[in-house]
């Protein structure tokens, strides 16, 4: 499949830093601290793909132990072989989810100031997320009002899986920042493995935390519609990534149906599920986990009934195509561009808006 001009690659991981690596993002106090207590020596990424795991990354992207991260590389392998217009860094680190709110905040300050110094800094064609501690949704805030102004940051990034699902009014501080600042909400696969990844129990092996994770986004999205997120954010945009694709369909069937005998218990719901999913829901198309078939992938389509959806993205540097092949050599040109510069920009407002970088950005 070949790139669009101005392709926007939604999901990129830029490595997750080492704590020793945020020591010159943080104060002293708490240099001191992540010392004294060997915090320093420790890796805290929050991902699920593990290093070890064969799938977390394609050969030709893995980097050798202990490397530290390249944006070099970052351009040899992605940005320039797949001549990309922008590129949204998505940095997955356990801040997010510290049982500790207060090292938590600090540690989310730090990946933002590093994200924002040795990256966005160094190629105008990178974004990034603005990771935030969803632990403490005051500090979320926080977060957010700290670097809504640096227009860099496109949205902000949270794992599927936290402490109570991601609809409950706990958060809703965190959603209507999110809308007041026109920043989308990126729900990432991950956890706070605060619960078992499966609704009967912790899995032996990492095939099946991974697999279930399709089972956190349902849980995610059913929580975001029936406990009333939409309602109370109208223009609020969420997105999937890494989520898979092809639950979809089906979930969308299941939650209409329910939802017509039900309704009555959530009346703030005034329309089916499927509708305001298709207007406040976007997905990132890797994994794309559908077969290479065009008559299948374009059923697919046709069962979501709303090609806006979706989102192009490599998910670099994980394994999930071979060679350039990010989408499917079958889909349909013109619907291959829509997902990889249409719907980005419709996604994103201010990809579509000149970028200057703002005094004290890495403050």
């Amino acid at each position: 499949m070949g790139f669009a001009d101005g392709a926007i690659d939604c999901d990129v991981h830029p490595d997750q830093p080492s704590v020793a690596r945020l020591l010159p993002y943080v104060d002293g106090y708490w240099r001191e601290t992540f010392v004294l207590r060997g915090i320093d020596r420790l890796d805290l990424s929050l991902t699920s793909d593990p290093r070890g795991a064969p799938r977390s990354a394609r050969p030709d992207w893995r980097k050798p132990e202990g490397a530290v991260p390249d944006i070099g590389a970052l351009r040899r392998d992605l940005l320039d072989p797949f001549g990309l217009d922008i590129a949204i860094l998505n940095c997955l680190h356990a801040g997010a989810v510290m049982c500790s709110e207060d090292m938590g905040a600090v540690l989310c300050r730090a990946v933002n100031r590093w994200i924002a110094e040795e990256w966005l800094a160094r190629d105008d064609r990178l974004r990034a997320s603005i990771l935030v501690p969803l632990q403490s949704p005051a500090l979320a805030v926080e977060e957010i009002e700290h670097w809504a102004h640096d227009r860099r940051f496109v949205q902000i990034l949270v794992p599927v899986a936290h402490e109570l699902t991601l609809g409950r009014r706990h958060y809703w501080p965190v959603w209507r920042a999110a809308q007041r600042h026109g920043l989308p909400v990126a729900i990432h696969a991950g956890s706070a493995m605060r619960h078992a990844p499966t609704s009967t129990g912790w899995p032996s092996y990492f095939v099946e935390d991974y697999i279930a994770q399709a089972q956190a986004f349902e849980s995610t999205l059913l929580s975001l519609i029936m406990e009333g997120v939409f309602d109370d954010c109208p223009d609020l945009t969420v997105v999937l990534a890494e989520s898979g694709v092809s639950w979809l369909p089906g979930f969308l069937w299941r939650a209409n149906k329910t939802w017509r005998g039900l309704r009555n218990e959530v009346p703030w719901v005034r329309e089916p599920p499927g509708s305001l999913i298709r207007r406040h829901v976007r997905m990132t198309v890797q994994p794309l986990d559908t077969p290479d078939d065009p008559a299948r992938i374009q059923r697919l389509l046709d069962q979501i009934a709303a090609p806006e959806m979706l989102l192009f993205a490599t998910d670099f540097p994980h394994r999930h195509f071979e060679d350039g092949e990010a989408l499917p050599r079958s889909m349909p040109p013109e619907f291959a561009r829509r997902i990889m510069v249409g719907n980005p920009l419709a996604t994103y407002p201010r990809l579509g808006t000149s970028i200057t970088i703002p005094a004290g950005a890495t403050a």
